[in-house]
C-alpha cells in the first residue's frame, strides 16, 4: 500500500514539473509567427512592439532560440503589404500568429483558419467580424482588444478640453478605411464633440506614402485655424511621428493629445490610452496556453481593464496654460 502511494506521489510531482516547463523545453521548437503593422526595428528605434512579447514569454520561463524562434514580419503602415506577409508566414508553416494591429489581425485571418491567431491589440474585433464574441471567440482567433468603445474618444476629448478650455477647433489625424465600422466611429467622435461644443476636422492620412504628403496635410490644418490637435493611435501617425513633433513644437504650437504616450514626452500635452506594452507582454500567456494545448476558440478574448494618462507640464506653460489639479491627481506620469 506504502509503496502504490509512493509511486502516485512521484508521478503527480513529475507531472507538475512537465506542466510547469516550457513546452518548448519538451524537445520542441516553436516558430512564433510576429506579424507587425509597425516599421521594422532599427537601432535608433528597436520594436518595443517585440520586446515587450519577448519579456512576456520569458517572464513564462521561454529562451529564444531554446524554446522559440520568431519570424518577424514588419509591414510598415503599408496596409496592401499585409495580405502577401500573412500568405508567407502560412507558407513558413509558423505555429502561431502574433498580431499587432487590426489589419494584421484580419490579414491572418483571410489567410488561415488553422493555425492560432493572438491579438496583441486588436480595435473592434466583434464589429469587424474578427471573432463571434469576446466571452466565446470561436475560430482561430483569441487574445486581447485594445478599445473598449466609443465612450473612451468622449473622455480623451472632456480631459482635452480641461487642460486647453480655449479649444473649439481639433484637428483629427486618422488611418480610416471607408467601412461601416469606421463610419460609426467617427459619428460617435462626432457626437462627443458636438456635446462639449467642439467642431472636429476630420484628415485621413490614409494613402500617405511620404512625409512630404504627410506634411501636406498639417498644413492644412493651420489653414483651418485648428486650435488642439487629436492623434489618433495609427500606425501611420506612428511612423510619421517626428513630422508631427516638429509640427506642433517648432511651426504651429498647439495642444496636442494622442492615444500614444511618446508624443508627450516629445512635447505633446496628454495621451490617454491602454498600455500598448502590457498588451503586447500578455499577449505572451495567450501562446503558452495554446502551446499547452488550448483552443483558442474557447479562450475569451480580453479588453483593457485601465488606460494611463500621461501630461507634459512644460508644454502647458509653453503654450499659456494650466493643467487642473484633478487632472494632475489622475496623471499616471507627468513630464516637467
Amino acid at each position: 500500500m506504502f509503496g502504490a502511494v509512493l509511486r502516485v506521489a512521484v508521478i503527480m510531482i513529475a507531472l507538475s514539473a512537465w506542466l510547469a516547463t516550457p513546452v518548448g523545453a519538451q524537445n520542441k521548437i516553436w516558430r512564433i509567427g510576429f506579424f507587425d503593422l509597425d516599421e521594422p526595428p532599427t537601432a535608433e528605434r528597436p520594436s518595443s512592439n517585440l520586446d515587450n512579447f519577448k519579456r512576456g514569454l520569458n517572464e513564462l520561463g521561454y529562451q529564444e532560440t531554446r524554446d522559440y524562434i520568431i519570424d518577424a514580419k514588419f509591414a510598415q503602415a503599408d496596409r496592401s503589404r499585409t495580405e502577401t506577409m500573412a500568405k508567407e508566414l502560412v507558407d513558413n508553416k509558423v505555429d502561431v500568429i502574433v498580431t499587432i494591429g487590426t489589419p494584421t489581425t484580419q490579414a491572418a485571418k483571410a489567410a488561415t483558419a488553422t493555425i492560432p491567431i493572438v491579438m496583441a491589440g486588436s480595435d473592434n474585433p466583434v464589429e469587424r467580424g474578427i471573432i463571434a464574441s469576446l466571452a466565446r471567440p470561436g475560430g482561430n482567433v483569441t487574445g486581447l482588444s485594445h478599445n473598449p468603445g466609443p465612450d473612451l474618444f468622449a473622455k480623451s476629448l472632456q480631459m482635452l478640453q480641461s487642460a486647453a478650455p480655449q479649444s473649439s477647433r481639433v484637428a483629427i489625424l486618422r488611418d480610416f478605411p471607408d467601412s461601416a465600422v469606421d463610419s460609426n466611429i467617427n459619428d460617435v467622435m462626432r457626437a462627443a464633440a458636438g456635446d462639449l461644443k467642439i467642431t472636429l476636422l476630420f484628415h485621413n492620412v490614409r494613402n500617405v506614402t511620404s512625409a512630404e504628403e504627410f506634411v501636406a496635410i498639417l498644413e492644412t490644418i493651420i489653414d483651418e485655424h485648428a486650435d488642439a490637435l487629436y492623434v489618433y493611435h495609427d500606425f501611420k501617425n506612428s511612423k510619421y511621428r517626428q513630422e508631427i513633433i516638429s509640427f506642433i513644437t517648432q511651426k504651429y504650437p498647439i495642444p496636442l493629445m494622442s492615444g500614444y504616450s511618446f508624443f508627450v514626452e516629445a512635447g505633446g500635452l496628454l495621451s490617454y490610452y491602454a498600455d500598448f506594452g502590457e498588451l503586447r507582454r500578455q499577449a505572451a500567456g495567450y501562446v503558452d496556453r495554446i502551446f499547452k494545448g488550448a483552443n483558442p476558440a474557447d479562450l475569451p478574448v480580453q479588453q483593457p481593464s485601465r488606460f494611463q494618462l500621461f501630461v507634459n507640464t512644460a508644454t502647458a506653460s509653453r503654450l499659456g496654460l494650466t493643467i487642473p489639479p484633478e487632472l494632475l491627481l489622475l496623471a499616471d506620469k507627468i513630464y516637467e
